[in-house]
């Protein structure tokens, strides 16, 4: 009997090999098959689901059945996590649990900067001596004003040997000019760099002219860490161990060569001639990619550098230059990152007298309040529920994901729209938000979020009453639509984190619901969610005197802000440095706040109209 044995996906056409005894979760890691696992395997999520073939296994114990379905069980559904294989067997990866097309946030708010990069290429001028020998002295850099760069001996002396037309890159990276390129010929016209969002889900980047800002090209990807987990608490719990940490930094590595190998194909770039790369993401995301420990990052009150981490290239293995440095936007506090500072750069907050709030939630929550004279922050646990994860018909924003609903209020029939236009397979983040404000505005929903038994649509289910948005025979699966009690008790207690977040800030600042001139919309959130259901369901107040402004990929935004202009980047570490950051987890405020957060829409105060 061999120690390890095959296992076969289906309709992906995949096969791997892994140790008998491996859970089918390992084997769908192994064979590289982007797939959902929100909780990253601790059977929690139920987002798993492979359906059983043949072959030898235990799929049918109650630990692979438990939460499913009885038509499931009776099609031979199983829990990828905890269902292991004993011999060689095949599953099929039902629609469901697949990840394909997803609709990844890619624009760029242009900052307002004249491009001032790091990295730039200039001619050398050798002037021959006596004998024809140029020296040291004689080197000249056609251009270049400034002290004498930074360089090797073997630069150096490759530069003084020149007998032919060269071109020499700086970069100033670190406060001082620094050759990090030598090429022969004139290659000015080739010098790139790389903004990029390292986000949870999802890496998005573009690639940058950097003479004149131009962005040549965008690209992006699903985040490759997402089958080891989705919220950054399981990700941080994997990277205990030496080899969950050096996992999570090779998926995340390959995750940005993805994107980076897409940039240059469709630009016609080569890759050598990327010479700086910028990154915003999360505080969880950078410490990862570095290889960094993360794990003191669960402990409240720790205190995190609010200097930007700046690293070689090759040392992470990206597919650029290999002298060139990735800049990491600097973090504030263990939740909240170099992503919410890109936001601030990107929305211009910090420059403005105005008082003015940004919100960015996705898998976890900022919110910034503040402006030029001073910043304050915190961070929430609103969980994967506005991305659509965590609830039970619940998936990303790609084809078919519900990502609008309305319910007349008289008939109380249900219409919805898909992303692509085609038979619902679930719902993603905007089409939940929408579900739940239209059903309290039904009254299929009390003021406490609860389903009201007796309503049209509404029935019995294992968790007590649930109600059935989209019927079988209308959805891409087969399956009812449904949202659960249970459902709604998880997308309350998101809604009550972020407002019960809101209202912290408000009342440490004294700060009334008509005093916010500017709120700030970032991310997947702030763009395709309705900002009146927002308001109607009570996740954020209504702010009735202020305007609201979605600003898109606002990690991305600031992580080009960076990479065009030095001055860009010492903005971001302005913001960083000034921003207050109040943790949550040990603030006495927080308690009210979500107590009173609880209900549709929340206090009084925060809903004046």
């Amino acid at each position: 009997m061999t120690d390890r044995v095959t296992v076969s996906f289906s309709p992906v056409n995949r096969q791997v090999s892994v140790p008998r005894g491996s859970t089918v979760l390992e084997a769908i890691r192994r064979a590289a098959i982007l797939f959902e696992s929100i909780c990253g395997g601790k059977g929690e999520c139920n987002k798993c689901k492979v359906i059983f073939v043949e072959g030898s296994c235990d799929a049918g114990t109650p630990e692979s059945r438990h939460g499913l379905t009885a038509e499931e069980i009776g099609n031979n559904y199983c829990r990828a996590c905890h269902t292991h294989v004993l011999g060689d067997c095949e599953f099929i990866i039902p629609v469901e649990s697949r990840i394909f097309s997803p609709r990844i946030l890619t624009n760029v708010m242009k900052v307002s900067s004249d491009p001032a990069p790091l990295v730039t290429k200039y001619l050398l001028l050798p002037v021959t001596g006596t004998g024809g020998q140029a020296s040291s002295r004689s080197l000249r850099l056609e251009g270049y004003t400034g002290t004498r760069p930074h360089m090797t001996k073997e630069q150096h002396d490759r530069l003084v040997d020149a007998r032919e037309l060269v071109t020499v890159t700086i970069i100033r990276s670190h406060h001082y000019p620094e050759v990090i390129a030598i090429e022969e010929g004139d290659t000015r016209t080739q010098n790139y760099g790389l903004a990029l969002d390292l986000g949870t889900t999802t890496v998005v980047g573009v690639l940058v002219n950097l003479s004149d800002g131009t962005i040549c090209a965008q690209a992006s990807s699903l985040n490759r860490q997402i089958t080891l987990g989705e919220e950054l608490l399981t990700r941080i719990h994997a990277g205990k161990k030496p080899a969950g940490k050096s996992a999570l930094q090779r998926l995340a590595v390959e995750s940005i060569n993805i994107v980076i190998y897409q940039l240059i194909a469709s630009a016609g770039v080569d890759h050598s001639s990327v010479y700086d790369v910028c990154i915003g993401g999360n505080t969880v995301m950078e410490y990862l990619l570095v290889g960094k420990d993360a794990h003191d990052l669960e402990l409240v009150n720790t205190v995190v550098s609010r200097k930007p981490i700046v690293v070689r290239a090759h040392t992470l293995g990206l597919g650029v230059h290999p002298e060139a440095y990735v800049y990491c936007l600097p973090n504030v506090s263990r939740f909240v990152g170099g992503d919410a500072v890109g936001d601030v750069v990107a929305s211009g907050m910090q420059d403005g007298k105005a008082l003015s709030l940004l919100i960015d939630l996705g898998t976890n929550g900022e919110v910034v309040l503040g402006n030029t004279d001073w910043l304050s922050s915190v961070s929430c646990a609103s969980g994967p529920a506005f991305e659509g994860a965590g609830v039970s018909s619940g998936m990303r924003a790609m084809q078919g994901a519900i990502d609008s609903v309305t319910i007349d209020p008289e008939q109380l029939s249900v219409s919805v729209t898909t992303v692509g236009n085609v038979p619902p397979r679930g719902l993603c983040g905007s089409g939940l938000i929408d579900a739940a404000a239209a059903m309290a505005q039904a009254g299929i929903l009390d003021f406490t979020g609860k389903i009201v038994e007796g309503k049209p649509g509404v029935r019995a289910g294992p968790d007590g009453p649930e109600y059935v948005l989209v019927p079988k025979e209308g959805t891409a699966t087969g399956r009812d639509i449904i949202i659960t009690s249970r459902d709604m008790a998880y997308l309350m207690d998101s809604k009550a984190a972020v407002l019960g977040s809101i209202g912290v800030l408000l009342k440490k600042y004294r700060v009334h619901v008509g005093d916010v001139k500017q709120v700030y919309l970032a991310g997947a959130f702030g763009t395709y969610a309705n900002t009146k259901n927002i308001v109607r369901f009570g996740i954020i107040p209504d702010f009735y005197n202020a305007a609201f402004q979605g600003i898109g990929n606002g990690s991305l935004s600031g992580a080009y802000a960076a990479l065009i202009s030095g001055r860009n980047r010492l903005a971001a570490q302005d913001v960083a440095t000034k921003m207050v950051y109040i943790d949550l987890l040990c603030d006495a405020d927080f308690i009210e706040e979500y107590s009173s957060a609880i209900y549709i829409p929340g206090k009084k105060e925060y809903f004046v109209h």
